[in-house]
């Protein structure tokens, strides 16, 4: 059975920094890409970063240069950096995996950006 889970989100002050985790299980973790996705309160999802299988990364123009993407295959984790963060990034943070077309999802890990 597939499973992902998300950890290290919390409470800090903006211009932080958090690192949030994601730990897989039931595939092969360094055969696939995986993906950090957010979901700001009322509003849809938002995908945010990506890393290969390679070690390739992309993120979205709001968190360019500010978060970094990253992944431990031997501890089969996927890691988001966060830094410089700004009230806009708060959010609920997923990992997401793709397997022949379906998409995998963590619990997701709350981080609320205030002062």
């Amino acid at each position: 059975e597939v499973q992902l889970v998300e950890s290290g989100g919390g409470l800090v002050q903006p211009g932080g920094s958090l690192r949030l985790s994601c730990g897989g299980s039931g595939f092969t973790f360094s055969n696939y890409d995986m993906a950090w996705v957010r979901q700001a309160p009322g509003k849809g999802l938002e995908w945010v970063a990506l890393i290969t299988s390679g070690g390739s990364t992309t993120y979205a123009g709001s968190v360019k240069g500010r978060f970094t993407v990253s992944r431990d295959n031997a501890k089969n984790t996927v890691y988001l950096q966060m830094n410089t963060l700004k009230p806009e990034d708060t959010a609920v943070y997923y990992c997401n995996l793709k397997i022949q077309g379906y998409d995998y999802w963590g619990q997701g890990t709350q981080v609320t950006v205030s002062s």
